[in-house]
């Protein structure tokens, strides 16, 4: 059971998210009935996920069989260890992290300049410093390249989304974990408190 008080309702904490994520992992079903999962590239936009491809290869080949398809992105922030609030018991060891999980219909696109929305969306996101020529349906050098690869468009049916970082504790565990990670300084530590103090319903400052 996915607990309510991780759970994100706001869309703009959401796409917010997706949009900083270039990673993700696409779930199809086989010919065969078995599950599959595939690490992939994203963008993000106008509420769909898209990737690209080659036109052959398993995931092209699961998506014609079956088009309901799950995609899931996640990043994790920081490990927890039990010690930050019991000195004893292993329980409290976690990791906070966010995540968002969609499910819905895998749509191959065929529209050039969608195609070429798409793949300009990846440029800004993976080469954000240039150094290409835009990516135009009508550019013949880009045109026989996009009627080559294959972009993927997913239509989401329901979308949850998931952002935990302590919102479960009492006030003295949550302090507790906030020393903690101050403390440790590790790599992601620092952000991990302020996303803390963001998401946490009683933080004061």
């Amino acid at each position: 059971m996915r607990r309510k008080e991780f759970k994100v309702e706001q869309e703009e904490e959401l796409e917010a998210f997706l949009n900083e994520m270039s990673f993700g992992f696409l779930g199809t079903i086989d010919e065969q009935g078995r599950p599959r999962v595939t690490p992939l590239n994203f963008v993000y936009i106008g509420g769909c996920f898209y990737f690209h491809g080659s036109h052959a290869g398993g995931k092209m080949e699961a998506i014609r069989e079956m088009d309901k398809v799950c995609f899931t992105v996640a990043d994790e922030f920081a490990l927890i260890p039990s010690y930050f609030t019991d000195p004893q018991m292993a329980c409290p060891a976690t990791a906070y992290f966010k995540s968002v999980t969609a499910f819905g219909t895998a749509e191959i696109v065929t529209d050039l300049s969608e195609k070429a929305a798409a793949m300009e969306k990846f440029m800004q996101k993976l080469q954000p410093e240039g150094g290409y020529d835009p990516i135009d349906a009508e550019n013949p050098k880009y045109r026989p390249q996009l009627k080559a690869v294959a972009v993927v468009r997913i239509v989401p049916e329901e979308i949850t989304a998931k952002f935990k970082f302590g919102q479960n504790l009492k006030e003295e565990d949550r302090s507790a974990v906030i020393s903690g990670l101050e403390a440790r300084g590790g790599e992601r530590d620092a952000e991990t408190v302020e996303m803390m103090k963001k998401f946490c319903p009683y933080h004061s400052s």
